[in-house]
C-alpha cells in the first residue's frame, strides 16, 4: 500500500470555525476522516498532518522526498511567499499536488500567485473538500 502525506499549513487546523463561508463548515478532523476513507478505497494509506509552522511542514518536506513518498500539500498562506517551502516542494522524489480549498484567483489579488505551482505535479482548488479527494485519486492515478 502506498504511503501518502497530506501536508496543511497554517490556519487549516481552524476548519470548520475560520471564515465558513470561504473555507466551508467542515472540521479539519473531518477533512482527516474524508482523505484517510478515500484513501483506503484508493489502496493508500493517508497520513493528514496540519502545522502553523514554516519549518516544521519544510521538514515533513524533507522527510517525504527522503522516502519518496507522494504529497497532497495545501501551503494556506505559505502558498504565496515561502521560497523555503518551494524549494522543500522541488526536492520531491514521488508526486506532489498542491490543493486549495477556495480558487485562490476568485480572491484577492495576492492570493493570485503561487510558489509552489511551478514545482508541483498538479494544482487543484476551488472545490472545498473535495480538492483533497481529486488530489488523492491524481496521486493513486500517478503512482499506479
Amino acid at each position: 500500500m502506498t504511503r501518502v502525506l497530506v501536508l496543511n499549513g497554517p490556519n487549516l487546523g481552524r476548519l470548520g470555525s475560520r471564515e465558513p463561508d470561504v473555507y466551508g463548515s467542515t472540521s479539519h478532523d473531518d477533512l482527516v476522516a474524508a482523505c484517510v476513507a478515500e484513501g483506503a478505497r484508493l489502496g493508500l494509506e493517508v497520513e493528514v498532518r496540519q502545522t502553523d509552522d514554516e519549518a516544521t511542514l519544510v521538514g515533513w518536506l524533507h522527510e517525504a522526498a527522503d522516502d519518496t513518498v507522494p504529497v497532497v500539500i495545501n501551503p494556506a498562506a505559505f502558498t504565496h511567499y515561502s521560497y523555503a517551502l518551494r524549494d522543500a516542494c522541488a526536492q520531491r522524489t514521488a508526486p506532489l499536488v498542491e490543493v486549495h480549498l477556495s480558487n485562490p484567483h476568485a480572491r484577492e489579488e495576492f492570493r493570485h500567485t503561487s510558489v509552489v505551482s511551478a514545482v508541483a505535479s498538479g494544482t487543484i482548488a476551488g472545490f472545498g473538500v473535495d480538492s483533497y479527494l481529486l488530489a488523492l485519486r491524481a496521486v493513486a492515478g500517478l503512482v499506479a
